[in-house]
């Protein structure tokens, strides 16, 4: 029990600290969103009235005359009630409203798409590792090159190639532009195919490090006295290969899989941004771009809360997977 409390209290302290720093950050950013806001208004509508800067400033949570401590406390106490702010990139929405809607866009592409690389990664890794020396090793520099090509130029490279050339995938877009979006089965296949491109790109890039590293830890593991004593005793060599190779070479990969799936909500914003597709990573490009505080802060701290949730989980799945840990609290 002890354990457990020791892990929540340094959870919560990292927490804090996490959303004390995405506090400050954003407002030790030269320039100013009122400025930013006010010359988009005066593009629209060709004049704004310079009284209305103090109202802005009180909308957005800027006000330069309020001492910053009192701002800090001001967001802390927004963040309890669920109160992000205004977005000043897609003025006047809710922040809510921008993360709400484009969130679940990134979560389902990235998300699938780091699963599939994982378990790509670690099956094809167990295999080569289990059967070093052969053709198989052949794959390891394949994926490795594949893993050190820069990810905008492979996906580029997938656009013009199955893309524009060939015309399998759209290139642009989350779905089609004619549709509703809903949950019916012509949008969600919509969806589903302008994500293939993006998702291939992003498994392509990533598995080759998973295969790698489980590669490695298997050749390593199989020189355990363990493995030793398990195929002393005449047990089944896909036995051994799984429940006493496999099963502790993929100890590691278990937490960078969990930091992985943590940052999933981070999007990829080069990938976002060559297929214009609509998640979080195009958002956070924008809010940066436009010097947007809140949404800044607000997809930080998504950020924040789901790798802490993801680093937790990890902490309390290697009790289950490594029983050594559970001794060791």
């Amino acid at each position: 029990m002890r354990y457990y409390l020791r892990k929540l209290a340094f959870y919560l302290v990292a927490l804090w600290a996490a959303v004390t720093l995405n506090f400050f950050i954003p407002r030790m950013m030269p320039g100013d969103p009122v400025d930013i806001l006010m010359a988009k208004l005066q593009q629209r509508g060709g004049g704004v009235d310079p009284s209305a800067r103090r109202a802005y400033e009180l909308l957005l949570g800027t006000d330069s005359d309020e001492p910053l401590f009192r701002q800090y406390l001001s967001y802390l106490g927004n963040l309890v009630r669920g109160d992000f702010g205004i977005s000043v990139s897609d003025f006047p929405t809710p922040v809510s409203t921008v993360i709400a809607t484009s969130l679940p866009w990134t979560v389902a592409l990235v998300g699938i798409a780091t699963v599939l690389a994982v378990l790509f990664g670690i099956v094809l890794g167990v295999f080569v590792g289990w059967r070093r020396g052969t053709w198989l090793d052949s794959l390891v520099p394949a994926t490795t090159v594949l893993s050190a090509v820069p990810y905008f130029w492979l996906a580029l490279i997938l656009v013009a190639v199955l893309g524009s050339a060939l015309g399998w995938f759209p290139l642009l877009g989350g779905y089609d532009v004619v549709l509703t979006p809903g949950w019916n089965a012509d949008f969600l296949g919509s969806a589903l195919y302008h994500g293939v491109l993006p998702a291939l790109t992003i498994v392509i890039s990533s598995v080759g490090g998973w295969l790698l590293g489980t590669r490695n830890m298997m050749v390593s593991t199989m020189a355990e006295d363990y493995v030793l004593t398990a195929r002393a005793k005449g047990l089944r060599e896909g036995r051994i290969m799984i429940w006493y190779a496999a099963r502790n070479a993929v100890l590691p990969s278990v937490a960078g899989f969990a930091i992985s799936l943590g940052f999933v909500v981070a999007g990829s914003i080069v990938t976002e941004q060559v297929f214009a597709y609509p998640g979080i990573g195009s958002k956070l490009l924008q809010a940066v771009q436009n010097n947007d505080y809140a949404l800044m802060q607000a997809i930080f701290l998504v950020i924040t809360v789901a790798v802490l949730a993801a680093n937790l989980a990890v902490d309390l799945l290697y009790g289950i997977l490594d029983p050594r840990t559970r001794t060791g609290g």
